[in-house]
């Protein structure tokens, strides 16, 4: 497998980012990423998606959008939008109708910014998502990288120190999320995690004083999302462009917080007799199926099996667990950075099932694998 470092939900002069596309591009090459996907509020902007090179490195920009209902007061319940080829603002005020033409349109749909709270010092207002009940939709943005700030910020003092040191903020995806992630595929609904930036480079002034928080190059270093695809881009771009999004639809990625450390190289895998499975796989289960976890360096690993931590290892780099248990397992690591215990790496689950287990291809949050859309 070939390893994709993404990052995805940012905002241009197109909606209430400060940057250009070309901005987010010369950043992301700055950073390194591989692909970036631009996500303006309820506008598909076109004419930007292609390919970005210098000094030897590609870089693949695509276009998706942030929706949401601009007549809801509070405006709640933003989905980000991937791989449609028409605006999808349209039909924000009704979020299942949303997800459904979204769905017929070949496109994927992420619960963006699960938990948002109101941050009164800066007059903004809770925009969690509150619309649960309904289905369909591909995943959730299990972490955003802004919207941690406000779970932060309790003054003027923290509002100056995090503005001046962004790199002390981030210290996981908020419990809750992980909580009704966990609850969701419970369920067995197939609920793909993604981490998002949420970038805006936001410009903000007092008086004489402008500055230039969180710019682009600190959230392309910080929160990304690493896909797993069968090949490197190709330099085709409807070719890329369609393995990109299969990989984000099967859940082949893991959330990846690579500032502390870079965590390209993670991998989660399980062996049985049935077969291999990566993130986002089914597998079922035949007699005793074997777990493994390659982590870029030793560091507090904790292997969750619906939802509950299982096993722990801290001084490992290669992990293994052998379970003869159907259930829903996935990977946390978490490393001491700047005085503090964060989040590092998050994986997508693999999901053992036990015999004569079937999927029905709508059944949840996702589709199955073998009903994948045309991008």
């Amino acid at each position: 497998m070939h390893e994709l470092v993404t990052n995805l939900h940012m905002h241009t002069r197109y909606s209430d980012g400060s940057g250009l596309h070309a901005d987010i591009a010369r950043a992301a090459l700055q950073a390194g990423l591989d692909v970036v996907i631009v996500t303006d509020h309820n506008v598909l902007v076109n004419g930007f998606e292609g390919y970005h090179r210098k000094n030897g490195k590609t870089l693949l920009m695509l276009t998706g959008e942030e929706v949401h209902d601009q007549a809801r007061l509070p405006q709640k319940s933003h989905l980000l939008v991937l791989g449609c080829n028409r605006e999808m603002a349209r039909f924000a005020d009704d979020p299942q109708r949303l997800i459904d033409r979204v769905r017929e349109s070949g496109g994927l749909s992420f619960i963006a910014h699960p938990r948002d709270p109101a941050l009164p010092l800066f007059h903004e207002e809770d925009i969690s998502w509150d619309d649960w009940q309904v289905t369909g939709y591909t995943g959730i943005e299990l972490w955003n990288g802004l919207s941690e700030l406000k779970t932060q910020i309790k003054n003027w003092g923290d509002a100056i120190f995090y503005g001046f040191f962004p790199q002390y903020l981030a210290h996981g995806p908020h419990p809750e999320v992980l909580a009704r992630w966990d609850d969701l595929l419970r369920q067995d609904h197939k609920v793909v995690a993604i981490g998002g930036s949420d970038a805006h480079a936001l410009d903000i002034r007092l008086g004489p004083f402008r500055r230039i928080i969180y710019p682009y190059e600190f959230h392309f270093r910080a929160i990304n999302t690493h896909l797993l695809t069968p090949e490197p881009l190709s330099g085709d771009l409807t070719a890329d462009r369609k393995m990109i999004y299969q990989a984000f639809q099967q859940g082949h990625c893991f959330i990846g917080y690579d500032l502390p450390a870079p965590t390209h190289g993670f991998r989660f895998s399980a062996q049985g007799k049935n077969g291999k499975a990566i993130t986002g796989d089914e597998l079922m289960m035949d007699s005793a199926i074997t777990l493994q976890i390659r982590l870029p360096l030793k560091t507090e690993c904790n292997l969750l099996k619906d939802g509950k931590v299982i096993k722990t290892w801290t001084t490992h780099e290669v992990c293994t667990h052998i379970t003869r248990e159907p259930g829903i397992y996935r990977v946390e690591c978490y490393l001491n950075y700047l005085g503090k215990r964060r989040g590092w790496i998050f994986s997508n689950p693999i999901y053992l099932r036990p015999p004569r287990w079937r999927t029905n291809p709508f059944q949840g949050s996702q589709w199955s694998q073998t009903t994948l859309p045309a991008f």
